[in-house]
């Protein structure tokens, strides 16, 4: 099934609506998906490397502008839409410790927190519940996730097919290590 899946992306990657995908994913994922746009974004650069640039652009743009609907979330809809989605994923510890650090830490947190694996929609959620400053939030968002996913696309780009066939010979043990990475990023928020 596993393998079916990721030809089935391989396959779709170069068609017209695959940049659309991934600039939906991407924006979910900023606000409340918890799904993130490299699942996407890694089998379709390897797949087109000439064209990781783009889909770097692609994902970085969707992820700013769904970082914004987070940041609206928390700013305006705390109580009737950040809340449930905060409880439905059980981040509440987390998010009230997010609070206390935006007041202390504030743009380093974003800057931090946007290129690891942690659920960037308790950041964006979190920047807006602080009433943190939505033009620097926007700047650090736009710098932390272009350079994660140009950094992703640079690898892909020059290490493409050694990448590619490095993934298809070892897929099992890949997705093990991009899952086990997502999971510690739960993990990670739950202790913070």
């Amino acid at each position: 099934m596993l393998r079916k899946t990721y030809d089935h992306v391989i396959a779709h990657a170069g068609k017209p609506h695959a940049a659309a995908w991934l600039f939906a994913i991407a924006f979910a994922e900023a606000s409340f998906f918890p799904i993130p746009p490299d699942v996407l974004l890694i089998p379709m650069a390897l797949a087109a490397p000439k064209r990781a640039w783009w889909l770097a652009l692609i994902a970085t743009l969707g992820s700013v502008s769904g970082g914004a609907l987070g940041y609206l979330i928390g700013y305006a809809l705390l109580d009737k839409l950040a809340q449930p989605i905060i409880d439905f994923y059980h981040y509440q510890a987390a998010f009230t410790a997010f609070q206390a650090k935006f007041a202390q830490y504030g743009v380093m947190i974003i800057l931090i927190k946007g290129l690891t694996p942690i659920p960037y929609k308790i950041v964006t959620i979190a920047a807006g519940a602080a009433a943190f400053s939505f033009p620097l939030f926007m700047a650090a968002s736009l710098a932390t996730r272009g350079g994660r996913f140009f950094l992703e696309a640079l690898l892909l780009r020059y290490f493409g097919e050694p990448a590619r066939d490095f993934i298809e010979n070892r897929l099992g043990m890949v997705t093990a290590v991009i899952a086990l990475g997502i999971i510690a990023g739960f993990v990670i928020i739950k202790l913070v």
